[in-house]
């Protein structure tokens, strides 16, 4: 390797370490009340950018929506941030949601995405699993801007339809699968 090509590399881990530890150190919110308004406004910003969440949100029993997650890695990463459960307007407990992951990545992004659980079921199993993987369960769709073409309220079949939204920074894509969404006290 060129003496440039380390300096290269050596100033990319290098920002990319500081845009990390900064973004973590955002992850959690401060108290329940900070949780609470965080997520109802990350709902507004939802329904203003999708109206079909909005639509699907009519039908849902329960959303569990997450306003903000960090997520950074080089080679190795993880991802963190905490949310709410809300039945109709009311917040009825808090979650966290963790993934780990591995393979070819390197930088840092916030996003958020919300979970609308359309079934009985589907607020069960989050309420009684000691942690909840996304892929095992109730099943989820991911809604993408070809999915949220052909949905409407009359063709809601799955257990759960999710949303990410708000998505900054320097890695490309996000996914959901895999991630462990657990009960936690605030």
């Amino acid at each position: 390797m060129t003496q440039s090509m380390r300096f290269f590399l050596s100033i990319f881990l290098a920002t990319a370490s500081l845009a990390s530890a900064s973004l973590l150190n955002t992850a959690g919110a401060a108290t329940a009340e900070d949780l609470n308004a965080d997520s109802k406004q990350a709902l507004q910003t939802l329904y203003k950018a999708s109206p079909v969440a909005k639509d699907i949100s009519q039908k849902a029993k329960a959303v569990l929506v997450f306003p903000k997650i960090i997520k950074a890695g080089l080679v190795f990463g993880g991802s963190y941030g905490e949310g709410v459960l809300m039945k109709g307007s009311k917040v009825d407990s808090y979650y966290n949601s963790v993934t780990g992951s591995w393979g070819l990545q390197a930088g840092a992004q916030s996003y958020g995405y919300a979970l609308f659980l359309m079934t009985d079921k589907a607020v069960n199993y989050v309420r009684e699993t000691k942690g909840w993987e996304v892929g095992v369960g109730p099943t989820v769709v991911v809604v993408d801007a070809g999915v949220a073409k052909n949905l409407s309220s009359s063709t809601l079949k799955d257990d759960a339809y999710a949303f990410i939204f708000d998505q900054q920074g320097l890695m490309a894509g996000v996914s959901i699968e895999g991630t462990k969404i657990s009960l936690i006290k605030r």
